[in-house]
């Protein structure tokens, strides 16, 4: 989404403050006040947002690095990602004090904390297990505190602020160190504390990604750096769910084939066995005349057996009489 006059005023970066709360500095910025609130003129937000990005750019061209700040509840994750799209450094969590003008102290600690994440640091050896607790807490702390400024090796070049009167300290430190300022500034604060003001409503999350996602835009398109846009990270999303129904589909004919081979493969036995069930079942099965036949034959023999049986017994009896005689 492009910054220009309507996006700005869909996204409600026209409405400041109570009257009662703005600072007078601002005036040049104000509109007109309506139902006791302060409407800024989004004329001087463009040019102040164009002139700010002129500055940034001169920046990244002659190398330097930019540190994104923005500790207020509703600038926390906009930051943070439109930092890590354009790969500069920022600062999230509470601004700690000396964060530039003791950055010496704050390299100590950031080593520290790198000595902390390694697993075979010498610091774990002979480590009692409460010793390992308390330094797994003190390496979640400093995680925390430099999340965004861990790699910054040097004091960066320019400043880009949420809310300059809540980074009042950031500012502070910045103007010591004379390290330029860009800053969205609200009605309740003096634009003249920093070097390039954006005037716009610091409070509405919309309004802070239009402006901020341009910031980086800019900034990666001096550093040659793609942006990665919604658009392209929905496209990049369809195609990872395109390959993995691809490759399901390949999965299930390749499970389809196995269980195909398989049952090839087991067909001649399936075949002996059919015909060893069928054999059985056609002995079990026999022809009703065969069997009757069968029976009269047995009942034949047994007729044959018991005659015989009978003249035995009487040629028995007759040689017994003559003898008796």
């Amino acid at each position: 989404m492009e910054v220009n006059f309507d996006n700005l005023l869909t996204t409600g970066a026209h409405f400041g403050h109570l009257t009662r709360r703005w600072h007078p500095n601002f005036k040049p910025y104000i509109l007109m006040e309506k139902n006791g609130i302060h409407i800024i003129n989004l004329e001087e937000t463009i040019k102040g947002l164009n002139k700010s990005l002129n500055f940034l750019s001169d920046v990244i061209v002659d190398g330097g690095d930019i540190l994104f700040v923005g500790t207020k509840k509703n600038a926390k994750d906009i930051i943070q990602q439109e930092a890590d799209k354009c790969g500069m450094f920022y600062v999230v969590e509470r601004w700690l004090g000396g964060t530039l003008t003791n950055f010496s102290t704050i390299r100590k600690s950031i080593k520290r904390l790198q000595l902390l994440e390694k697993e075979s640091s010498p610091v774990y050896e002979n480590a009692t297990k409460k010793e390992l607790l308390s330094l797994e807490r003190e390496m979640i702390r400093l995680q925390d505190q430099h999340r965004g400024i861990k790699d910054m090796k040097r004091l960066p070049s320019a400043l880009f602020v949420v809310d300059a009167k809540f980074e009042s300290i950031a500012i502070n430190e910045a103007k010591r160190l004379e390290i330029p300022v860009v800053s969205i500034v609200d009605t309740n604060t003096d634009p003249n504390i920093v070097d390039y003001p954006i005037p716009a409503n610091d409070d509405s999350i919309r309004a802070l990604k239009l402006i901020i996602s341009q910031v980086s835009k800019t900034i990666c398109e001096k550093s040659s750096i793609e942006y990665p846009d919604s658009s392209n990270l929905k496209n990049d999303e369809n195609e990872n769910l395109l390959n993995e129904v691809d490759s399901e589909s390949t999965n299930v004919d390749e499970n389809l084939l196995v269980s195909n081979e398989s049952n090839n493969s087991n067909s001649p036995e399936k075949n002996e066995n059919d015909s060893k069930s069928n054999e059985i079942s056609s002995i079990e099965n026999k022809d009703p005349i065969i069997e009757s036949e069968n029976e009269s034959m047995n009942l034949d023999n047994e007729d044959i057996s018991d005659s015989g049986d009978s003249k035995i017994n009487d040629d028995d009896t007759t040689k017994a009489e003559k003898e008796i005689k």
